[in-house]
């Protein structure tokens, strides 16, 4: 593929790209709003701009320490976060209320990125983990202004598709970035296999071992009255196929489960598999004790951190279907035993090295997953010891941000 069958086929899919908005709109309103941002629609900015972009909420929520240091280093600046989906864009809000400005990403076509960039001349775009949009990279540089894309990741099988079906358009677009900073020396490889100018690639970590993230304690102090004395096992960011899984495999215990679905949209459908299954269920959102329930379905926003506070076990979804996983640094900065499937291609090296360190246990499916949290909910001692060793882990591998600032730096100077 090169860039004008790029070209083609976006514009072909943006009616089709349009039209989903607005049938999310039918159940989630606010996926219809705000539209005309994502087609380049922004108000003019007077201030330089330091542009900051997080996909959704995972992201977001990475970034938050950069975030905050760019706000600390770069007064003179305002920061631009722009995310694609309302949850993220709602985190924003609800973090920094007036302290950013934020906008919806635009789609990327060349005459919206055009737009896009007139209207709000950033002195620098910055891209987290896997946001590699051909049209606006190549606008940033022939525009002359500096882009990176942080936290890179790569892994084998991004890799192999990128090889495989737009080596071309691939390689062409990652050499116009300004930097492209890896989480690890493996992704850094991958990135010069697809022939990126090595002096382009370096290794600063990845940011989010530098998050402090402390739970919300009037939410935890909640969840556990919620909780009672019962030990709780997490799952936590499950994807549609997963909960079936470990519904099916459930057997009955003292313990309580809670089970956080990744998208919110789909709380009354996992509500509602729960109750098909015979599982005594209730909901966050209407509970003021779980005594005489099974589970616990976490229907609730930016409360994750809390609901890792208080649970004993934690299993990370997206890991027993082909999602590639979820972030497992929160509940190991929380010091609590982790558990996840197979699946977990987004976080190769982190899986990979806390398995090493015995900080988390692996399991091929739901049924080993169920038996592995029946053991560790009667042995304290390894539940510490996981835990401990996660947190001593997380620790180990900050200073990301501090490598990225620097960078930054001379990228505006």
């Amino acid at each position: 593929m090169n860039q004008t069958l790029y070209n083609l086929i976006s514009t072909l899919l943006l009616p089709i790209m349009l039209l989903r908005l607005v049938l999310k709109g039918l159940s989630t309103p606010t996926y219809r709003r705000r539209i005309g941002e994502r087609l380049g629609f922004v108000d003019v900015t007077s201030c330089p701009i330091i542009w900051v972009h997080c996909v959704s909420v995972g992201e977001f929520r990475a970034a938050n320490v950069l975030i905050d240091r760019l706000i600390e280093a770069y007064p003179q600046y305002q920061i631009l976060i722009t995310s694609t989906t309302p949850t993220g864009s709602q985190a924003i809000k609800e973090t920094y209320q007036n302290r950013v400005l934020h906008y919806y990403f635009p789609f990327d076509l060349p005459w919206i990125v055009n737009r896009y960039i007139k209207k709000i001349k950033p002195k620098i775009c910055i891209l987290l983990e896997t946001e590699i949009w051909p049209n606006l990279i190549n606008a940033l540089n022939k525009n002359q202004l500096p882009s990176m894309l942080i936290n890179a990741r790569l892994s084998p099988r991004s890799l192999k598709k990128y090889q495989q079906f737009a080596p071309k358009l691939s390689q062409q677009t990652l050499n116009k970035f300004s930097l492209i900073a890896a989480q690890n020396q493996s992704s850094a490889n991958r990135f010069m296999q697809l022939g990126i100018d090595n002096t382009k690639v370096i290794v600063a970590g990845n940011i989010k071992f530098d998050l402090n993230p402390v739970p919300n304690q009037q939410t935890s102090k909640h969840l556990k009255n919620l909780c009672g004395n019962r030990k709780v096992v997490l799952f936590a960011s499950t994807h549609k196929g997963e909960e079936v899984q470990i519904i099916r495999a459930y057997q009955p215990t003292s313990a309580l489960l809670i089970i956080v679905p990744r998208h919110p949209e789909r709380f009354d459908e996992v509500y509602k598999l729960a109750k098909k299954h015979h599982i005594n269920i209730t909901k966050r959102s209407n509970t003021v004790s779980c005594d005489g329930f099974e589970m616990l379905l976490g229907d609730s926003m930016g409360e994750m951190m809390s609901y890792f506070e208080v649970a004993d076990v934690v299993f990370m979804g997206g890991s027993l279907i082909e999602t590639g996983g979820h972030n497992m640094l929160e509940p190991a900065a929380l010091s609590k035993p982790i558990l996840f499937a197979q699946n977990v291609f987004n976080f190769a090296e982190i899986s990979t090295q806390l398995l090493a360190q015995n900080g988390a246990i692996q399991v091929q499916n739901a049924d080993e997953l169920m038996a592995k949290i029946s053991e560790l909910l009667t042995d304290d001692v390894q539940r510490t010891t996981l835990g401990k060793n996660a947190h001593q882990y997380f620790k180990s591998q900050q200073g990301a941000t501090t490598r990225l600032i620097e960078q930054i730096d001379l990228l505006l100077n």
